[in-house]
């Protein structure tokens, strides 16, 4: 490999949950290359091609402590040498990134290894803080991002206090960031903060295990959908400041992770929107994205219209990356698509499956649908899916693929989150799709208190 591994001065940007000894310039590792001949190597007594190679085969979490033996070490593991060698040797780990919100302003993030079933509790996000109030104008629009993404503000319920003008959009709680993945890291983007529509972007390195605020957005947006394709962060819809209060947005923009750039996509069409009978009705109702997921190669968004209290289901649209352009979603698949409550929509693809979770209408229980694109339907797999009570929970429960395996994520009657693996009957080789037992098996559980659910995500590392 021929390279090695120094520390270098920390950049104002980012924040490391480790406390290391020494100046303020040694706080975070920085990778350069050296000759060898002037520093010592990782292990002394082998060349470093040799301890990369050592290194490389330890499961991740063993790292977190391996960090502490020297700065040498610490370099190497915080490497993108040793992040490509995994990655070149099949040695990838998938972790699950859970968020929860543990009060009105304050959001904790935990990351699962399933294998060893440990948790590790990732730093706190920096804050972030408007040029407005920095420069001590009387109008200041100063948060901390945790409290963008981690209010207990549901889209619903923002929406009906603006519709029924309880309070100004300039005394909105914080609300509505969005989080999705790339590359490995992952990324809290956007949301809104009193009258401002923020285009911000964090993004959590879990090799570092630091957060650094990277390239904004193009646009100001909150409550915005993101999902992975193609190795790039499609963010679609959400809404933003209008003249007359809030503006659904029908804008895109794409997230290039190897080159930091953001590039704008077509506007979605919102065609079944265009049919409205009259003019009043069009301008009553606004059309809005309630979901998305990256699903046979391309980007399923289902849509309502909305003019509080009520959603109505326009189907969707589908994002083809290729032809660069937006058609209309299968009607069965956009129509049929559950609710998880009023204005957002769930889904996660599991080995090319597209599965989503209803709520019963006593919203006590829930029943797991798996899409079927030969039929157009919505499949009933899982009619009875054990979780607690979630009628007054932001996202009392969660979907995840992980290690190839469906699994829900939701808090049991003591508080406890418990990560639940699907084991379906189909799984067992006899190919059902029909309503059918399931198996669950408690991955792994852990005691949160009060907190509740944001948001889950799956990284590999």
């Amino acid at each position: 490999m021929g390279s090695y591994l120094s520390v270098a001065s920390s950049n104002a940007g980012s924040v490391d949950s480790e406390n290391v000894h020494g100046s303020v310039s040694n706080k975070r590792a920085k990778i350069t290359t050296y000759d060898f001949e002037s520093y010592s190597r990782i292990i002394p007594t082998l060349p470093d091609e040799l301890s990369f190679q050592i290194l490389a085969r330890l499961p991740r979490i063993c790292y977190l402590k391996l960090k502490m033996v020297s700065r040498n070490w610490k370099a190497a593991i915080t490497s993108s040498e040793l992040a490509q060698l995994r990655r070149e040797l099949g040695l990838l780990e998938e972790w699950l990134y859970v968020l929860t919100k543990v009060e009105a302003n304050k959001l904790d993030c935990h990351a699962l290894d399933p294998s060893s079933q440990k948790w590790q509790r990732l730093p706190s996000m920096p804050s972030f803080v408007s040029e407005e109030e920095s420069s001590g104008r009387t109008r200041s629009y100063g948060f901390r991002m945790w409290n963008a993404v981690g209010s207990s503000s549901r889209i619903a319920d923002f929406f009906r206090g603006w519709f029924w003008r309880r309070y100004g959009l300039d005394q909105m709680p914080f609300c509505g960031c969005s989080v999705g993945v790339a590359d490995g890291c992952l990324y809290v983007l956007g949301g809104f903060s009193k009258a401002v529509a923020l285009n911000c972007v964090w993004r959590y390195d879990p090799c570092l295990n630091l957060w650094q605020e990277v390239n904004p957005m193009m646009s100001g947006r909150a409550f915005s959908k993101a999902s992975l394709l193609e190795s790039k962060l499609y963010v679609v819809g959400g809404v933003s400041r209008g003249r007359n209060g809030l503006l659904p947005l029908r804008s895109g923009e794409v997230l290039d992770p190897k080159t930091g750039l953001w590039s704008e996509l077509p506007e979605m069409p919102f065609v079944k929107a265009q049919v409205l009978p009259t003019a009043f009705l069009a301008d009553v109702l606004k059309p809005i994205a309630t979901g998305m997921a990256s699903y046979k190669g391309k980007l399923y968004v289902p849509q309502s219209l909305y003019s509080w209290p009520f959603f109505f289901d326009i189907g969707g649209e589908i994002y083809d990356s290729e032809l660069n352009s937006w058609t209309t979603m299968p009607d069965g698949l956009g129509d049929g698509w559950p609710a998880r409550q009023a204005g957002t929509k769930l889904g996660v693809v599991v080995n090319d499956e597209l599965y989503t979770l209803e709520p019963s209408s006593s919203l006590d229980s829930g029943q797991i649908k798996k899409y079927d694109p030969e039929e157009d339907i919505w499949r009933t797999i899982v009619p009875q899916v054990p979780v607690h009570d979630f009628t007054d929970a932001e996202s009392p429960y969660l979907l995840a693929g992980l290690r190839g395996k469906l699994h829900v994520v939701t808090k049991d009657a003591s508080n406890n989150l418990q990560i639940m693996q699907v084991v379906l009957q189909n799984d067992a080789g006899n190919g059902a799709s029909e309503v059918g037992n399931a198996l669950w098996n408690t991955v792994a559980s852990k005691n949160f208190g009060a907190a509740e659910l944001i948001s889950c995500q799956v990284l590999d590392a």
